[in-house]
């Protein structure tokens, strides 16, 4: 496993800091900034920047908190339609009441929730409903008249005009949300003219993370973004207007460039000329870039990161959820890097482990499962499936007893416990399989703890395993998976079901 530190959490800190504020200098009164991407929780960023702590940017908010004001935007359609956030498995909605709560947690609390391009969704009316009985305010936005190519409609009573003002206190306005299409931009621009109109000089700026503009277009960091977002077709490129302006190459992707002369024109309408950016690269103020202290490190970082989106998409393809021309675009990737999947340690042991449970009970029906992880000094621990337990289940026990010193022949579960568990899934709930999947199997040590000094010693190695490789030789079930999930591993596996059930699948 890669433990180099690649990326300084300080120096950027005091960097993004400096260039929002001097964003926030040269506008008269007010600087609306629209903050792209993770503000907690971001482990893209920590996987691909080592070193990248993955709560940065909710220390930048405190040191900005006062003087900034926070609107939360959510997009109507994506509650209608249960979006899920695929690294915490929480639809949208249930993600926006989340980062609330967090904010809280770091003293910072939101002005006011945006729903936007609101139409009477039902479920965006309880959302609104639920939010506004809990004393948070909420603000309306229907979808923009004439965008994207009425300029004079857009920009006018009955374009951002129509949405109600949301009055804001502080010099710095940040407007956020949970994905992309949320609305961040239209609230920033709606709120750009409202201000105009009553004198207010504000002005408009970007945050994003990805793709950082001051390294190569092909730099795997930048690629591995590409990577990440294969399913909304995002690509980089050299920002052309940034090219023509300065005689500067600098990095920007195709949704920022296709955008820009449209709200060049709404920008020029808003402030007038000379009022505003001359390319898509002039609008951000981001600066991971200069975080950046071992180069070497972050590319490898990236890769292994671009071969885990690679097996992530192959599953989604699987169970339905991404369509053909995601898993070629993501295969086109690793081909443009010469990465293969092995090129992931833990891919082979795990195949290994599965053809040795297959082979020693050859001849038996069934899928046979293998799972591998990497701890932290770089060794490799291995688990399959059997009747007693899946196999995430027998890797996270074989992991824990490997760091906790115990020898393989020791049971960390009591044989009472694991008895019980069958006969209440296998008897009582009519299950069609006794085998403990990952949930069970750590409530079962959990009990066992409470009268075994093994198992006790073993669970409080569970900590230990944050942030470690684990690959499984098929996609895991709900329970595996919610399990390694907030174990906090980085987990891959092969777009193999783990059962030939079509309903357990």
């Amino acid at each position: 496993m890669l433990n180099r530190t690649g990326f300084d959490n300080e120096k950027y800190l005091k960097e993004q800091t400096a260039a929002i504020l001097e964003r926030v200098g040269k506008f008269g009164n007010k600087l609306y900034l629209e903050f792209g991407g993770k503000i907690l929780f971001d482990y893209h960023a920590a996987r691909v920047l080592p070193g990248f702590d993955p709560n940065v940017k909710m220390r930048l908010f405190q040191q900005l908190k006062d003087r900034a004001d926070i609107l939360l935007c959510i997009y109507a359609g994506d509650i209608e339609r249960k979006k899920v956030r695929a690294d915490f498995g929480i639809t949208y909605d249930v993600d926006a009441l989340k980062l609330i709560d967090d904010l809280r947690d770091w003293g910072i609390d939101i002005l006011a929730v945006v729903i936007t391009r609101f139409e009477n969704q039902p479920a965006a009316k309880i959302f609104k409903n639920k939010l506004e009985r809990r004393d948070i305010k909420v603000y309306t936005h229907r979808f923009t008249k004439g965008y994207p190519t009425d300029v004079d409609l857009i920009v006018s009573d009955n374009g951002y005009g129509a949405n109600e003002y949301i009055k804001t206190e502080n010099p710095l306005v940040i407007v956020t949300g949970p994905g992309p299409g949320s609305g961040k931009l239209a609230t920033c621009l709606s709120q750009l003219y409202h201000d105009h109109k009553r004198g207010i000089n504000s002005g408009y700026a970007k945050f994003e993370t990805f793709p950082i503009w001051s390294i190569p277009l092909k730099h795997p960091v930048n690629v591995a973004y590409e990577a990440a977002t294969a399913d909304i077709k995002d690509f980089n490129l050299i920002d052309p207007f940034h090219l023509e302006a300065y005689g500067e190459a600098a990095v920007n992707y195709n949704r920022d460039v296709e955008i820009f002369p449209v709200l060049k024109r709404i920008l020029e309408k808003i402030m007038g000329e000379g009022a505003v950016y001359k390319s898509p690269t002039d609008m951000g103020v981001n600066r991971a870039g200069f975080g950046i202290i071992d180069d070497d490190v972050v590319k490898e970082a990236a890769k292994q990161e671009i071969i885990r989106r690679h097996f992530r998409y192959s599953c989604e393809y699987a169970m339905g959820f991404v369509d053909k021309e995601t898993q070629e675009r993501i295969q086109i990737i690793m081909e443009e890097l010469a990465l293969k999947p092995e090129y992931r340690r833990v891919v082979e042991p795990a195949r290994q482990s599965a053809k040795e449970a297959q082979d020693k009970k050859k001849g038996n029906e069934g899928v046979y499962c293998g799972a591998a992880l990497e701890l932290k000094d770089g060794s490799i621990v291995t688990g399959k499936n059997s009747p007693l337990m899946h196999a995430s289940s027998s890797l996270i026990l074989n992991s824990i007893k490997r760091l906790a010193g115990i020898p393989d022949k020791i049971h960390l579960l009591s044989p009472n416990i694991v008895e019980s568990v069958n006969n209440l899934k296998k008897n009582i709930l009519s299950a069609r399989t006794v085998s403990m999947d990952l949930e069970e199997v750590l409530i079962a040590l959990s009990i066992s703890a409470t009268t075994n000094p093994a198992a006790q010693l073993a669970m409080e190695k569970l900590k230990e395993l944050q942030g470690c490789e684990v690959h499984l030789t098929h996609i895991p079930t709900p329970g595996d998976e919610a399990g390694l999930r907030k174990l906090g591993v980085n987990l891959t596996s092969e777009p193999e079901f783990a059962t030939k059930s079509l309903f357990e699948a």
